[in-house]
């Protein structure tokens, strides 16, 4: 009876292990911006904003990439926060005109993801881009963490 309890005992011990190293290793294995985007894609300058709380707690960054080769710019929201977990992630892109103020469209997605959101791509060679990004908690607190380049940038 005492080996049965002591293998039972070791039995929980790795079990609970597993489940405290298992947030470790989701974190860890987290895609890169990079490999979300494809082959191709690098960051540009400011292109990692974190999306925070009113209260400055950061549930994930959003990151702008862009392809020199095509032309196209690419978007992704990437959570840090309840990895692993179905929440409410969103990303959007806008392209400018040649003009100050007009647009000429972009692309907005949101939906439960585990881990990101994206890609989402747009054409941009010659054009200013505008992005953003939003991650809800698990529910439980409602909270929404937001991110977004104000002014327009990456005119490529």
């Amino acid at each position: 009876m005492r080996g049965s309890t002591k293998t039972i005992l070791l039995a929980a011990a790795l079990s609970i292990g597993g489940i405290v190293a298992n947030p470790a290793h989701a974190a860890a294995s987290a895609p890169s911006p990079e490999r979300v985007c494809g082959s191709g894609f690098a960051r540009v300058a400011h292109s990692k904003q974190a999306a925070k709380t009113p209260s400055g707690d950061v549930f994930g960054h959003v990151y702008l990439l862009y392809n020199r080769r095509t032309g196209y710019n690419c978007v992704t929201t990437i959570k840090t926060s309840n990895v692993g977990v179905a929440t409410f992630v969103s990303a959007t892109i806008t392209t400018q005109t040649r003009g100050v103020h007009g647009r000429t469209g972009g692309k907005n997605e949101g939906r439960q993801v585990k881990h990101y959101l994206g890609p989402l791509k747009v054409y941009g060679k010659g054009r200013c881009v505008k992005y953003s990004g939003t991650i809800w908690d698990d529910g439980r607190g409602a909270a929404v963490a937001t991110a977004r380049w104000k002014s327009w940038g990456n005119c490529g």
